[in-house]
């Protein structure tokens, strides 16, 4: 800690946003010195998963001469602690066949223990080792898999499954043994058209948890019709050439299971061709709010009124469609605080010949900044899906992945194999000021496919961010994190208990520094909630990356419901700290 100063100031959120305005004005190359020094071409990632035992291949069913709009868009994953061992398992949502034949083997989703803990204890800590427990736990569905959401719907203190498929949704109960029961019919859950990202939240502030589902289409193979792309050759059709968008579905849990609250709630006011959702309280009023990123139709805006119903304010609060007016296709989404004010701030991805969209979040109204950040020019030329921000480098700056997968096929690029629907990833390292610079694929050698699902974790529990991406109708990838390390972390655990979830909390770590002979407080503000990114479910633990000069001064915890701050336990660099509610 510092203990002697001339001056002492707190940099009030505005004013650090007036400051980064004022440096992205007065040159770029100022921004371009906070790299920290390191080298753009330095890999950033290392790809082991066949080597770590996640083994395994998504299948979508597609014959070279058909092209079912459902089978050029899963499948999703999910990091999550199934059995409390400490460390991250993994579950892998599996397409399939949307109509199998007579004899055809189905293949179905998978769970993967993570050994780690075990290795550990048995004197052979030689990294993550995955071991597939699919049968022993009972979650391996044969639906034509698309998302997946993770949370402990009963207050148990264990982590439950919602799968979503193109047909009936699957809501797996975890025991605490090791298994878990399918309870779909029970809690009427089931829905039956096709959901694609879904997230458990506290709509009502009751402190249970909620389900919200996003549907796409209202698909049947009768509804296909030919679409040719701009080669002239039959390819995937537009989400725009069906004309059947769908309704979104809320699940409100009740002491017998769940309601379907969707029509009472509003949500039955506004169809689209649903694709990502992430939910947060962007407005700072103590509830939660749900956006969903369309494909080719208006985005939604749920504004929560704490008065039993939401409201689509996404058109009147910027957020519906880009800075020309025009709607995009939207996949993967987060919030996110970019610039670090306390407002979260939404990302999302899109189609090539689009950008992906930043829109900053103004004290509840937001502006589409992405020309102002540097995320967009590279994005044009690639289909974003999966995508988080993390600091990836513990420099204290968020960055970015991006996983991208084309949906026509524009032109195979023969370095990337035979899929035609291959692109590379993409890496943006964090330069401050809400400023971004590519770092390209973020791997040593080209790591290419249709990506699709991807989802972030601590995987090995060594203090930094991994990612793990799943490729239509190709191996999963585990991207292991060995950026250079500029400075150290902390990990934040929140706990709920029963009927007080932990979801949707905001955390505020707080860090002083010296500049110019004046100590300067920061804040860092992160998102406990796993629901982002497309067809994922993420890490449940917040992670801070804190650069080097800079001590640690507090950490603080808005719980979901509430607009008040609370101070927790002083906190220790290099670990996970839990917190109970």
């Amino acid at each position: 800690m510092i203990t002697t100063a001339p001056k002492y100031s707190r940099t009030m959120p505005i004013l650090i946003r007036l400051r980064g305005a004022l440096l992205l004005f007065t040159g770029l190359a100022t921004l371009a010195l906070n790299v920290q020094g390191q080298d753009s071409a330095e890999p950033w990632f290392q790809e082991e998963a066949a080597a770590a035992g996640l083994e395994w291949n998504h299948v979508s069913g597609a014959p070279v001469d058909r092209h079912w709009f459902p089978e050029i868009m899963g499948g999703g994953v999910a990091l999550l602690d199934y059995d409390g061992d400490g460390d991250l398992d993994v579950y892998l949502v599996q397409s399939g066949h949307l109509i199998p034949e007579d004899g055809q083997v189905v293949p179905t989703n998978r769970l993967f223990k993570n050994m780690s803990v075990e290795q550990s204890a048995g004197g052979d800590p030689s990294g993550p080792g995955f071991v597939d427990v699919t049968e022993a736990a009972g979650v391996g569905d044969e639906g034509y898999g698309m998302g997946v959401a993770c949370g402990d719907y009963d207050g148990d203190g264990d982590v439950d499954l919602y799968v979503t498929n193109v047909g009936p949704n699957r809501f797996y109960q975890n025991q605490g043994n090791g298994t878990f029961k399918d309870l779909t019919s029970r809690l009427k859950v089931g829905d039956g058209r096709w959901g694609t990202s879904t997230a458990f939240m506290d709509a009502n502030s009751d402190g249970k948890l909620d389900l919200f589902v996003v549907n796409n289409l209202n698909w049947s193979p009768g509804i296909e019709t030919p679409c040719n792309n701009y080669r002239n050759r039959p390819d995937f059709c537009s989400p725009n050439n069906y004309n059947a968008q769908s309704t979104d579905v809320l699940f409100i849990q009740g002491r017998l299971g769940y309601t379907d609250y969707s029509r009472k709630q509003g949500l039955h006011l506004s169809a689209g061709n649903g694709l990502g959702v992430a939910c947060a309280d962007y407005d700072s009023d103590g509830d939660t709010d749900i956006y969903v990123a369309n494909d080719a139709t208006p985005n939604a805006l749920w504004n929560n009124n704490g008065t039993d119903n939401f409201t689509d304010v996404a058109l009147a609060g910027g957020c519906a469609v880009n800075s020309t007016g025009t709607p995009e296709a939207g996949m993967g989404v987060q919030w996110v605080d970019v610039n670090q004010d306390g407002w979260f701030d939404l990302f999302m991805t899109h189609i090539r010949r689009e950008t992906n969209t930043f829109y900053m979040n103004r004290k509840g109204r937001f502006r589409d900044m992405t020309n102002m950040t540097g995320l967009g020019p590279d994005s044009v030329r690639l289909t974003g899906f999966g995508m988080g921000f993390h600091d990836f480098n513990l420099d204290g700056r968020l960055d970015l992945y991006v996983a991208n997968g084309a949906v026509q096929a524009w032109g195979r690029d023969e370095s990337y194999g035979e899929d035609a629907y291959a692109e590379p990833n993409l890496l943006y390292q964090g330069l401050g000021n809400t400023r971004f610079e590519s770092r390209g694929e973020g791997t040593a050698s080209p790591v290419v496919g249709s990506s699709r699902g991807a989802a972030f974790g601590d995987i090995d529990n060594d203090g930094d961010v991994d990612v793990v991406v799943v490729d239509r109708d190709a191996r999963v990838k585990l991207l292991r994190n060995v950026a250079p390390r500029v400075g150290t972390w902390l990990g934040v655990e929140l706990k709920g208990s029963r009927f007080k979830t932990a979801v949707g909390a905001v955390v505020r770590l707080e860090t002083s520094s010296l500049v110019d002979d004046e100590i300067v407080i920061d804040s860092q503000y992160r998102l406990a909630d796993p629901a982002y990114s497309y067809l994922a479910s993420n890490d449940p633990r917040v992670h801070f990356g804190i650069a080097p000069g800079h001590d640690v001064t507090g950490l603080f915890v808005r719980w979901p419901g509430s607009t008040e701050e609370v101070e927790l336990k002083s906190p220790t660099t290099g670990s996970y700290i839990p917190i109970q509610r």
